[in-house]
């Protein structure tokens, strides 16, 4: 690849005559609408580059098609090679390599636009076709077949009963906790263009004339502006501006679809007495947030940050409350001659006219007999004053405002008009009752390390530094549990109680925060109430877990928290550092063993368990399908309740759109009740103890196979050349840094996610499947891990998720990563395990090539793998570049940061093909 300007000759003119290219069978057999969308798409999307520049086209098409032709050699059987004379990967590299780096940078960026809007158009497909299933849904019957809510409430009540059934459902917590983790790649500004985009392409299938035309206009425009937008951001964004992710999610999804959830369990469950009398379905869904309090490793999150960041959420849920309590109210033209207001009701009035006569004058002026439409009124305008921390006026926490909101609701009730009580007020309250008046809840962590220096320099120095100044470090500590104790006071003890130990190697880590909290504040009764999470991540911390809770429940502070909570207690698992300290097959099993050893501690001594589990979106983090994660979890590791990390590009895709954000929140806690169902536990108990020998020597075989790679002479500086990780270090995607440094030198410079993200990018994925080959080579025994793969939950999951991460691998373009390092004796270890991981997989599940027999899945990924690979050609060809050259001092500052903005631009497209990079 050149940085020299020149005219691009497409190889094979012939190919792009069309414009279009020859279609394969793989997107001739896609449903029928999802192909107009895409064939849209993909035709303004050319006619945007057109107008561009028709040389930009014209190697558009050329590198599509080489990419496509390429790309059915990969799946025998699928595809035939209609130029068997040809290499198409070999001509696509030619033509890209042959560009002038400007016109390579618009290519990358062409093709990661065109991934944008195929993501699109296959959101819009799954809408689709979930509107088509609920049309066909006989409202009579008993069970809603779509709603897996439903399914699983009745199948608990089939082996239970209803009373065991009800007390479950009542227990129910779903708990995503949304981080800030550096691993989506789009900017914001992006996102803001694909949701238009995505609301002018729902729209326009429906329309026709005249409407038909501007909604094609402004698609044109639209997806001209996303071409001619830089993936990449200007700057890197701050913790506080990090927060908007959350409240972009809270105002386009949650707000409004997560009483919608409720809702729709109660149409089903009460039937035609939904909405006439009390909700069956409780408040579950309970959000957290490290955003803006997650300080390992990200030195940019202060104390001062943190109660910015909860001052913007609170501010923000009591504006969206403020409206949606001002609209009920405006609503509620119930007279008080129809619809009498009660007792209780008259004396929230009268306390209303005590806070304020001004504020109940100006209500009773626009509700004139309407008691209901003004005690809400007033209540609206309070929040607008909790807003404005106006003490006379405000509501002073959140249980007070939905006690108010429950008298309204009384009231109406006893009045005879239960449609009112049960109705938009029931929303409202659901919506309280879910986001309170801090939105999400707040967990704060930091490394354990962290806390013992900090406890170190107080001893030698002193609580106020009597024997010499403390280091600034130990006054940030100090300064985070005082952050945590004034949220509290503002926003109420749900707003941030939970503090997370990483890296907890003992109870004395626990120990450690407890007595920070106490120094940190000179009155004893002005520190914050707290629950000491420990985390345990790698894999010595997770066979250690047991004897370190032992301790714990010896703790003064932990013994007085349990008595005060029920005894409920919280323990977090990482998936994460567990997979690169171990690797994958060994990683998931000492988890699952964990979650088994911990279960069981906390049934022996009464603990109500909360299990937090650190997942990523990628396989190599614990990614994959939720729902299946939860039902194989082992026996008493759920009890109704399921908490995990959200991040990067899985909040968008799961709560980016409110249809697909309804059934994710449905099928998430579908599998956390199902989990508590007798068979369920029955199948996972029987089947670990079945398979306990065959995991054990899984385990210790791709143990060993995964060390030996990483043990390795010179391994780290070796993985930071053949994969973009210090290029991924530069984009600006977060503000916690990506790595320890640019480049790596030793293992531990190396943070888990940019490991799993540079892998993707190389199309290796080597943290998802590395040593499971080996293993089952030694094993053996295929019967036993095809029975094992039909029987045990556990196994099946991690089998499938193997299969589609392996599904998006390309060995030949792996090896042109890996010839980036010049060490051919480990180039060949990672293909020879790649090739012998693949065999093995595809044996155990019978398919012939990488989710052959998940046909949606894998037809996705197959139509996704052309414009994956024109990228990760581009891309490895920068890198190729920038890496000979800047060895030989042949470039100029600007000419690196060209290539470094192509790869980046790359690095962005790739994630957007890939979808669950981190």
């Amino acid at each position: 690849m050149t940085d020299q300007e020149q005219t691009i000759t497409p190889a094979d003119a012939t190919i792009v005559s069309s414009g279009l290219g020859t279609k394969g069978p793989e997107e001739r057999t896609l449903p029928a609408t999802l192909q107009e969308d895409m064939d849209l798409c993909l035709n303004i999307l050319r006619q945007v580059l057109s107008e561009y520049d028709e040389n930009l086209l014209k190697t558009f098409d050329t590198v599509r098609q080489y990419a496509v032709d390429a790309s059915a050699e990969r799946f025998s059987g699928v595809l035939t090679d209609t130029h068997p004379e040809r290499d198409d990967l070999e001509m696509a590299v030619k033509t890209i390599d042959a560009m002038n780096l400007h016109d390579a940078q618009l290519l990358a960026r062409a093709f990661a636009t065109y991934f944008h809007l195929a993501n699109l158009c296959e959101e819009n497909y799954r809408v689709a076709v979930l509107h088509e299933r609920e049309a066909k849904v006989d409202d009579t019957q008993a069970i809603d077949p779509v709603n897996e809510m439903t399914k699983a409430y009745h199948q608990l009540i089939s082996e239970m009963g209803p009373a065991k059934a009800k007390e479950l459902l009542e227990r129910l917590e779903f708990h995503p906790v949304f981080t800030a983790h550096p691993t989506e790649a789009r900017r914001k500004a992006v996102e803001g263009k694909i949701r238009r985009i995505a609301q002018l392409l729902e729209a326009h299938r429906l329309l026709g004339g005249s409407d038909k035309k501007e909604d094609s206009r402004r698609l044109y425009s639209e997806i001209d502006a996303l071409f001619r937008t830089s993936p990449i951001a200007l700057k890197k964004p701050t913790p506080v501006e990090e927060a908007d992710t959350i409240l972009d999610i809270f105002d386009n999804t949650l707000f409004h679809t997560i009483p919608m959830v409720y809702r729709r369990f109660d149409d089903w469950m009460l039937g035609d007495k939904a909405g006439i009398e009390p909700p069956a379905c409780p408040a579950f869904f309970h959000p957290g947030s490290w955003i803006g309090s997650d300080r390992d490793g990200n030195p940019n999150v202060t104390a001062k940050v943190s109660r910015q960041v909860a001052r913007k959420f609170s501010d923000h849920v009591l504006a969206a409350l403020e409206e949606a309590t001002r609209t009920v109210g405006r609503n509620m033209t119930v007279e008080s001659e129809t619809t009498p207001p009660s007792d209780e009701l008259r004396a929230l009035w009268n306390q209303q006219k005590e806070i304020s006569e001004r504020l109940t004058g100006k209500a009773s002026l626009i509700s004139t007999k309407e008691l209901h439409r003004a005690v809400l009124l007033v209540m609206a305008d309070r929040l607008h004053y909790t807003i404005k921390r106006d003490t006379d006026l405000m509501y002073h926490n959140c249980d007070d405002f939905l006690a108010d909101l429950r008298v309204v609701q009384r009231s109406l009730a006893e009045a005879g008009d239960k449609r009112a009580a049960y109705g938009p007020l029931q929303d409202l309250i659901w919506q309280t009752e879910t986001f309170g008046f801090h939105m999400v809840e707040m967990e704060f962590r930091q490394h354990s390390v962290v806390h013992a220096r900090a406890l170190d320099d107080i001893r030698e120095h002193g609580l106020h530094g009597e024997r010499g100044p403390l280091q600034p470090m130990t006054h940030e500590v100090l300064d985070t549990f005082r952050a945590l104790g004034a949220i509290q006071k503002r926003n109420g003890v749900k707003a941030a109680r939970r503090y997370i130990i990483s890296f907890t190697k003992s109870a004395k880590n626990v120990r450690d925060v407890y007595e920070l909290n106490r120094l940190a504040f000179s009155n004893p009764d002005d520190a914050p109430v707290i629950d000491v999470i420990p985390l345990f991540e790698q894999l010595e911390d997770l066979e250690h877990s047991v004897s370190v809770l032992d301790e714990m429940l010896k703790i003064p502070e932990v013994q007085a928290r349990l008595k005060q909570t029920g005894r409920k207690m919280e323990v977090m698992l990482g998936y994460s550092d567990s997979s690169k300290d171990a690797g994958p097959t060994t990683a998931t099993l000492a988890l699952h063993s964990a979650q088994e050893r911990i279960a069981k501690w906390a049934d022996e001594n009464d603990i109500d368990l909360t299990l937090f589990h650190g997942r990523g979106g990628a396989v190599g983090r614990g990614g994959g399908p939720a729902n299946r994660a939860v039902l194989a979890q082992p026996k008493g590791s759920v009890k109704c309740r399921f908490k995990l990390t959200e991040q990067g590009e899985v909040i968008f895709a799961r709560y980016g759109n409110p249809v697909l954000a309804i059934r994710h929140v449905e099928s998430v806690a579908a599998a956390t009740l199902l989990q508590s169902a007798p068979s369920v536990e029955k199948t996972n108990t029987e089947m670990t103890e079945k398979y306990k020998p065959m995991a054990n020597q899984l385990s210790e075989v791709s143990h060993e196979t995964f060390l030996d790679l990483l043990n390795s002479e010179d391994f780290a500086p070796w993985f930071s050349i053949v994969t973009p990780l210090t290029e991924i270090g530069l984009l600006p995607i977060g503000s916690r840094p990506a790595k320890r440094g640019l480049g790596a030198k030793s293992l531990d410079d190396l943070r888990t996610i940019p490991w799993i993200f540079s892998w993707a990018q190389a199309r290796i994925n080597l943290a998802a499947w590395y040593g499971l080959g080996s293993a089952c080579e030694s094993f053996g025994d295929l019967a036993t891990l095809r029975k094992a793969y039909e029987e045990w939950p556990l196994f099946s999951t991690f089998i499938d998720n193997i299969e589609m991460s392996l599904a998006k691998t390309d060995e030949r373009i792996a090896k042109m990563y890996l010839a980036l390092g010049d060490r051919p004796d480990l180039s060949k270890k990672v293909l020879d395990e790649m090739e012998l991981t693949r065999k093995w997989v595809l044996k155990i599940v019978g398919d012939e090539w990488p989710l052959q027999h998940r046909h949606v899945l894998g037809q996705a990924i197959r139509i996704r793998s052309p414009y994956v690979d024109a990228l990760s050609v581009t891309q490895v060809l920068a890198l190729r570049s920038l890496r000979k050259k800047v060895d030989k001092e042949e470039l100029s500052e600007s000419q690196q940061a060209g290539f470094i903005y192509l790869i980046l631009c790359t690095v962005s497209g790739v994630a957007a093909g890939l979808q669950n990079t981190g």
